[in-house]
C-alpha cells in the first residue's frame, strides 16, 4: 500500500499528530506517567542488579598464610572438680555444700597442676616462618603447634611476647619458604569497609568471615594502649590471633576481643599497633617502653571549662608516681597535658602511645596547663618497668590496711576469666593486718570504697583519703561470681 519511504514518512507524521493532539496520553502509557504526578517513570527497564563482593580469590590466595594454633597449658586447679572453692559467706559463716565437698575430696585450696589444651590462629608475616598471634594463645603454653593450609604440622616457640597490646610472634622451622600475608596500613581503613576474618573457631580451621569496620579507636578497657578496630565480621573462640584483611588482602587488624553477649560486636589490634612492637619482638623478644610515672584521666567539659580550655583535649594528671621521670621535670597533679614533643593530645587514651614509642633516656617537650597558665616543660623519658606500678601501705594516705593492690591490667583480667572490667584487684595481704582479718584475698576485685566506686589507683587513693577519721572503711568486692561487701578496721 505504501513503498518503504511512505510507510516512514507516514510513521513521522502520526507521532507529529500524536505529540500536537495530546498524544501525551498515548506516550504516558509507553513511559508510565503517574496520574496526577508531572514526572515520568518508565514502566520497562534494564534490570540493574548491585553486585555483592566477591571474597573467593582473596580467600584462596590468602589462606596459605594463616595458620591454626593449638597448645598446652600447665595451670593451676583446685584438687576437687567443683572448678574451685565456693566463697565464704561475708559473716564468715562457712558454706555447707563447701565443708561437705573439703571434707570427702579434701580442702578446696591445695592446688594441683592441670594441662589445658587451647586453640588460636594466626598469620606469617615471613617467608622464614614468623608468625604474629595474640599474647594470651601462647602465653604459659608449654608446648605450640602449628597447622599450615595443608595440614603440615610444626612445632613452635615463642619469640616475644607484650602482654601490653596483646601481641606476640612465635616461629616455626620450615625447609621451604612459606607464605606470607602482607601488612596493610590500619590508618587508611575507613569505617564502612569491607574486612574478612580468617581462622579456627572452634577448631574449625581456614574458616573465612566477612563484615565491615563497624568502628575504629574503641577503648574497652583491657589497658594503656586500648585502640581496636570494631568489626561484625563473624569472630568466635579460636580467632584469637588470626588476621582481618581489608578488601584489598592486606592485613588490618589481630583479631583479639569478643562480646559474648552481644551480636556481631567484636574487635581487632590494628595492624599499625603490631608494627610498632614486632621489630623489637623479634629483636629481644621483649618490648622496651618511654615511661613518664604518671596517671591521667579524661578532662571532662565541665573540667575545660575550669581550666580555661575552649574544647575539650588533653590528658589530666590525677597521679605522679614519687621520683619517677614526670615528677624530676615538675609535672604536678591537676596539670593538662596538651602537647608532647610537639603532637597534640586530643584524647588522654593518645599519651601513653605517645610516650610508650619514645625511647628511653632521650628528651622529651611537655606542654602543659597548670592554673590557667600555659606552661613548657622538659622531660627525660625512663624505662616503663615490666610490672605495673602498685600502692601499697607506704603510698596510702592515713590508713593502714595491710593490703598492695593495683589496677586490673589485661593479662590479670585474662587469668582471672574477665573483660571489660575497670577495678582495682588485690595482690597481696599481710598477714594479721586488718585486711586478713576481714577476708580479703590476693585477686579480689575492689569496685567500691565506702560507696565510692574505684576504677583506677587515683580513685582508691581519694576514697582512702576520705576515710581517715571514720572506725572502718566499707568495701565492695567481686570474688569469682560473688560481689561482696567486706568492712575493715584500720589499724590506729
Amino acid at each position: 500500500m505504501f513503498s518503504p519511504i511512505g510507510r516512514r514518512y507516514a510513521i513521522i507524521v502520526f507521532i507529529c499528530l500524536l505529540i500536537g493532539a495530546g498524544g501525551g496520553g498515548v506516550l504516558s502509557m509507553v513511559f508510565g506517567a503517574r496520574k496526577g504526578a508531572f514526572w515520568i517513570e518508565p514502566l520497562s527497564r534494564q534490570t540493574s542488579r548491585l553486585q555483592g563482593p566477591n571474597f573467593a580469590d582473596m580467600a584462596e590466595q590468602l589462606k596459605p598464610a594463616v595458620v591454626n594454633i593449638s597448645t598446652t597449658q600447665v595451670v593451676k586447679g583446685p584438687q576437687h572438680g567443683m572448678g574451685g572453692a565456693l566463697p565464704r559467706r561475708p559473716s564468715g559463716e562457712r558454706d555447707l555444700l563447701n565443708e561437705f565437698l573439703e571434707r570427702f575430696f579434701g580442702d578446696s585450696s591445695a592446688q594441683r597442676e592441670v594441662r589445658q589444651d587451647s586453640l588460636g590462629s594466626g598469620f606469617i608475616i615471613d617467608k622464614h616462618g614468623y608468625i604474629v598471634t595474640n599474647n594470651h594463645v601462647v602465653e604459659n603454653a608449654t608446648d605450640i603447634k602449628v597447622s599450615l593450609s595443608d595440614l603440615e604440622e610444626f612445632d613452635a616457640e615463642v619469640v616475644g611476647r607484650d602482654p601490653q597490646t596483646e601481641v606476640a610472634l612465635i616461629k616455626i622451622e620450615a625447609q621451604r619458604d612459606l607464605p606470607v600475608a602482607p601488612l596493610g596500613d590500619s590508618d587508611k581503613l575507613r569505617v564502612g569497609e569491607w574486612v574478612v576474618a580468617i581462622g579456627n573457631p572452634f577448631g574449625l580451621g581456614q574458616t573465612v568471615t566477612s563484615g565491615i569496620a563497624s568502628a575504629k579507636g574503641r577503648i574497652i578497657g583491657t589497658g594503656a594502649y586500648d585502640d581496636f578496630i570494631q568489626t561484625d565480621a563473624s569472630i568466635n573462640p579460636g580467632n584469637s590471633g588470626g588476621p582481618l584483611f581489608n578488601f584489598h588482602g592486606e592485613v588490618v587488624g589481630i583479631n583479639t576481643a569478643i562480646v559474648a553477649t552481644g551480636q556481631g560486636i567484636n574487635f581487632a589490634i590494628p595492624i599499625n599497633l603490631a608494627k610498632e612492637v614486632l621489630t623489637q619482638l623479634q629483636e629481644k623478644g621483649r618490648v622496651t617502653r618511654g615511661f613518664l610515672g604518671i596517671q591521667m584521666q579524661q578532662v571532662a567539659p565541665e573540667l575545660a571549662r575550669s581550666f580555661g580550655l575552649e574544647q575539650r583535649r588533653g590528658a589530666l594528671v590525677a597521679y605522679v608516681q614519687p621520683d619517677s621521670p614526670g615528677a624530676r621535670a615538675g609535672i604536678q597533679e591537676g596539670d593538662v597535658i596538651l602537647e608532647f614533643n610537639g603532637r597534640p593530645i586530643m584524647d588522654m587514651h593518645e599519651l601513653p602511645r605517645f610516650v610508650a614509642n619514645t625511647p628511653p633516656g632521650s628528651e622529651a617537650g611537655v606542654k602543659l596547663i597548670r592554673q590557667g597558665q600555659e606552661r613548657r616543660v622538659q622531660v627525660n623519658i625512663g624505662d616503663m618497668p615490666e610490672e605495673p606500678p602498685q600502692v601499697s601501705e607506704d603510698t596510702m594516705p592515713g590508713v593502714e590496711l595491710g593490703l598492695t593492690v593495683q589496677e586490673l591490667m589485661s593479662d590479670i583480667a585474662q587469668e582471672l576469666g574477665l573483660r571489660n572490667m575497670q577495678a582495682i584487684v588485690v595482690t597481696d595481704v599481710d598477714e594479721g593486718s586488718p585486711a586478713d582479718e576481714a577476708g580479703l584475698r590476693p585477686g579480689d576485685l575492689i569496685l567500691e570504697v565506702n560507696r565510692q566506686q574505684v576504677t583506677n589507683l587515683h580513685d582508691f587513693r581519694v576514697a582512702l583519703g576520705h576515710t581517715t577519721d571514720m572506725n572502718s572503711v566499707l568495701f565492695l568486692l567481686r570474688r569469682g561470681e560473688n560481689t561482696l561487701y567486706v568492712a575493715l578496721q584500720p589499724e590506729q
